[in-house]
């Protein structure tokens, strides 16, 4: 018998066939695969491979159906069983295409068999609804923009099919689709058009067309061009030109590799971006000075410049770009500050172009690196003031004046050092003598800028101060007064809350106050005017009576508020600064007793409390400031450019947000005006100090409030992060507790949040303070584990070995404290529920499981008792029979029936059906016999 160890093709060929017609189809594909090795015969294998594809089919294996049957019609193209079954095998494997060539063949070669005509009619109208599908977005994008052009559409017709197109420009394909289907040239059409609402729609799609794609972001510079997107940034409309500059954020963060997604090799070789890059800053630059430019639109280009010129990181070391803006754009800078809205042929500004040109000063010359750069950007400036003084024309030697108060709210140095120059200081006292109020108006305010205990000119420490008493005095302009006004206070302000440095000793500081607050509630002044007087209150308010007055003034706070909400966002130190002086929030001074008594022994100044700065006056403040509506008017102010609403002034808020937030009863009022969603940004980004501070206020506003409501929509998920952050060791007691109390609250809200808590590594710090000595601390990290562990995550890490997280968690059901008792027995009781494993390891952790255990079930706390029983009922259920029979061995089952007779009680209802429960799985296990009635 030879062959049959060989194995003969043809015989086992016939051995698969009739395996196949029995229906045992392993044992076919077991001949056919042995016959496959054997055969030499083309023809023949052609035949088994072809029946080993029949067989893989009704093995739904489409992958080798479809490569076994190729092999055949390899040897034969028109063998058409095999075309047939390679057919159904692609059609299965969804290569529709490849499927219809198969049984086109098919029916080519039997034209008459009606299984191939009626599979190529379903391919075709398959494919036909596919190429429909796919091309549907295409037709969408054409249909979106035939609604935008057409004359006739309804307008929220228009809306909705603007709003579609930004949408999808937003997901890559999307953004692809819009690129491939000419979308380009048709934004630029909608742009064309000079409509508000159809330019806006174009920018923000185009936005996202450029969003983290350089390829795509070049080409549509190529196609856009930069001038055209400066000219639209260059409208006189507040929201086209924040579109506009986002657009160009988005292609600077595409183009400089804030972009972090893959392309080929050969994409590098061809994308340079450094000539865009370059272009887009000089036309920035030529933006800054150009007439053509509305406000709007200049402070825009500022703001980019602010953004993206200075590095973020002053370990970078490249820091080309400043000096290149200092180059080409100093001068054009500094023309801005020297602005003078009140004189003709200016150029257009909003009421922040200034300040936010300042704030590009100071981050320009804080970059540079040494000397000679700073010396560079002086004498530039130098050079520039200089050039515009001419004692015959007074507009341009007030630009020149105006332009120093510009820098002394930048660069502090480089403003003073020009002051201390030969002749300007002259130049501003006879500027002060003017007939002209514009005159007066520029140099009283360039005084009060210089006007600083580090003032280079000795001239304004020795006469600056009468200087502005006389102007104070003689003008009648109150224009010029309340500024005059400023000056003083800023130059009389010292000592910070210290009573015994009175300021001014013959006008009282109370009464310049009250002067302040009479201007502030004055409609009938400008508003410009008005600021000053906030800034005066700015210095005032270090007084303690001169606090307790202003939030006694109803109508004034309600004033300063409307002025901080309104689009002037100059003011916003200003009033964070009495807010916190308001509120007492800023640093305090140590005082030490034995110090006061070692000054006042040698005669020393000692510095003093103002009885109004004690903390039931401070309490009063908060409870006025936050009657008056102090929280809508933080809520606006947050909202502020980052060039404007600076790291400082973040702190600050954030201090007073602090201060607002300490009783618990005033949280609610915080929460309802919109100062839940308000603290976020200020946790997120700002000095480190700022942002614990902010975080400390979340964290007391989630312990205590319905998070969907203080937090409302997703940024209820963006405050984890924060309250995680308070976590740190390095974080004081306070901070760890309130944020385990709020993240205990997140928690028991929804899974999501309980989700994210994790992901955001919070469960080893919580772990950390279940070990805690602390007992508040203690109990507020169990509680809140209590509310973790119905996550998956979190009951694998008590499944893990080598830990004591389980231990821990039955010890601290033994400790002497119902609460920590109730939360600690809580989580044992739903994790073993969930884990059956963990009600044998719970017995191995320690050998006093049994008696505490024994002690829960008997405990006088309801609660605790009862989570003691859930326990005793899951391990009863974990099928470890031996567990089973060695609780209802103990004492155990003489707890359970002594509960679970007792009679009903609606008080300990809970704990008593919960013994009931346990007994009557014990007699389901067999271990107890039922109750029979004593003989």
């Amino acid at each position: 018998l030879g062959w049959e160890i060989m194995g003969d093709p043809i015989q086992l060929k016939e051995e698969g066939n009739k395996h196949f017609q029995a229906g045992d189809i392993d044992k076919a594909i077991e001949c056919y695969t042995k016959a496959i090795k054997v055969c030499q015969d083309k023809k023949v294998l052609a035949v088994i491979y072809r029946n080993r594809s029949a067989c893989y089919l009704k093995k739904e294996n489409y992958a080798n159906a479809a490569s076994d049957a190729t092999k055949a019609i390899d040897v034969d193209a028109k063998d058409i069983k095999a075309l047939y079954r390679r057919c159904q095998a692609l059609e299965k494997l969804g290569k529709l295409d490849m499927a219809f060539k198969d049984v086109q063949r098919c029916a080519t070669l039997e034209p008459k068999n009606k299984t191939f005509l009626e599979t190529l009619r379903r391919l075709g109208a398959e494919i036909q609804s596919k190429l429909k599908t796919t091309f549907s977005t295409d037709s969408r994008v054409q249909n979106m923009f035939d609604i935008l052009f057409d004359e006739e559409s309804e307008k929220d017709k228009k809306e909705k099919a603007a709003n579609n197109l930004i949408v999808l420009s937003r997901e890559d394909a999307g953004a692809e689709r819009i690129f491939q289907n000419n979308g380009v040239t048709l934004l630029l059409n909608m742009i064309e058009t000079g409509k508000p609402e159809m330019i806006l729609a174009a920018v923000r799609t185009l936005s996202g067309m450029c969003t983290g794609h350089k390829a795509r972001a070049m080409a549509i510079i190529q196609m856009v061009g930069v001038d055209k997107m400066c000219s639209i940034m260059a409208l006189d409309n507040e929201e086209i030109a924040l579109a506009a500059c986002n657009l160009f954020q988005c292609i600077n963060d595409s183009l400089t590799g804030g972009d972090t997604r893959e392309y080929g090799k050969e994409a590098d070789l061809v994308m340079d971006p450094s000539k865009d890059l370059k272009t887009i800053l000089l036309s920035l630059l030529e933006m800054v000075a150009s007439k053509k430019v509305s406000g709007h639109g200049r402070d825009q280009a500022l703001n980019l410049l602010s953004k993206n010129v200075p590095r973020k990181e002053k370990k970078e070391q490249d820091h080309s770009k400043t000096l290149f803006t200092i180059d080409h754009g100093l001068k054009k800078i500094l023309k801005v500050c020297g602005q003078v809205p009140e004189l003709p042929d200016q150029l257009p500004l909003t009421e922040n172009t200034q300040l936010i040109a300042s704030v590009l000063l100071n981050k320009l010359y804080d970059d540079l690196k040494c000397d000679p750069e700073r010396n560079n950007f002086r004498d530039i400036c130098d050079e520039y003031i200089k050039s515009k003084i001419d004692p015959k024309d007074m507009d341009k030697t007030i630009h020149a004046i105006n332009c120093i108060s510009g820098l002394l709210q930048g660069p502090f140095d480089v403003g003073n050092a020009l002051v201390g120059r030969q002749g300007i200081m002259e130049m501003m006292v006879a500027l002060c003598g003017s007939e002209r109020e514009v005159d007066q108006m520029v140099a009283v305010e360039a005084l009060i800028h210089a006007s600083s205990k580090m003032s280079r000119a000795s001239f304004i420490i020795t006469n600056g101060v009468s200087l502005l008493k006389d102007i104070y005095k003689q003008t009648k302009n109150e224009k010029i007064k309340i500024r005059a006004l400023v000056g003083l206070c800023k130059l009389g302000s010292a000592g910070g809350d210290d009573y015994s440095l009175r300021q001014f000793a013959e006008g009282s500081t109370e009464k310049l106050a009250k002067q302040c607050r009479k201007w502030l509630c004055n409609p009938q002044i400008d508003t410009k005017t008005r600021k000053w007087a906030i800034e005066g209150l700015a210095y005032l308010t270090n007084d303690a009576d001169v606090k307790d007055d202003f939030v006694e003034d109803e109508p004034a706070m309600q004033a300063m508020f409307e002025l901080a909400k309104s689009r002037d966002k100059t003011i916003l130190y200003a009033v964070a600064c009495i807010l916190v002086n308001c509120t007492n929030s800023y640093e305090k001074k140590e005082i030490l007793p034995e110090l006061v008594q070692l000054a006042k022994f040698s005669k020393q100044h000692v510095p003093e409390q103002h009885p109004k700065d004690k903390k039931d006056f401070v309490e009063k403040r908060v409870k006025r400031l936050l009657k008056a509506g102090v929280t809508s008017a933080l809520a606006v102010m947050v909202k502020a450019d980052n060039t404007i609403l600076t790291d400082q002034t973040k702190e600050m808020l954030a201090r007073v947000f602090l201060a607002l937030s300490e009783d618990p009863r005033d949280r609610g009022t915080i929460v309802a005006q919109g100062g839940g969603k308000a603290l976020i940004p200020l946790a997120l980004e700002g000095t480190e100090a700022g942002k614990v501070k902010a975080s400390h206020v979340i964290a007391k506003i989630a312990a205590i409030s319905n998070p969907e409501i203080a937090f409302p929509g997703e940024r209820v998920y963006e405050v984890i992060r924060p309250l995680v952050n308070l976590l740190h060791t390095d974080r004081d007691g306070m901070q760890n507790y309130e944020a385990l109390r709020g993240l205990t609250n997140l928690a028991g809200f929804s899974e999501k949040l309980r989700v994210k808590i994790v992901k955001e590594k919070a469960l080893p710090e919580i772990e950390n303070y279940m070990f805690e000595e602390n007992d508040q601390i203690r109990l507020a990290a169990t509680e809140c584990m209590c509310n973790l562990v119905t996550c998956k995550e979190v009951q694998d890490r008590y499944l893990e070995d080598g830990n004591d997280k389980l231990k821990l968690l039955v010890l601290l059901c033994g400790e002497d404290d119902d609460k920590l008792q109730i939360a600690a027995a809580g989580a044992l009781a739903m994790i073993t529920a969930a884990q059956k494993k963990l009600c044998t390891k719970m017995t191995l952790v320690t050998s006093q499981w049994l008696e505490i255990l024994q002690r829960l079930c008997l405990h006088t706390n309801a609660q605790v008792q009862h989570r003691g029983l859930v326990i005793v009922y899951n391990m009863l259920n974990s099928d470890n029979s031996d567990l089973a029979k060695k609780l209802i061995e103990s004492e155990l089952l003489e707890i359970l029936s002594v509960v679970g007779k007792a009679e009903d009680n609606p008080k300990r209802q809970e704990a008593i059906d919960a013994a009931r429960t346990c007994l009557v799985k014990a007699m389901d296990l067999g271990l107890i016999k039922p109750f029979t009635s004593p003989s």
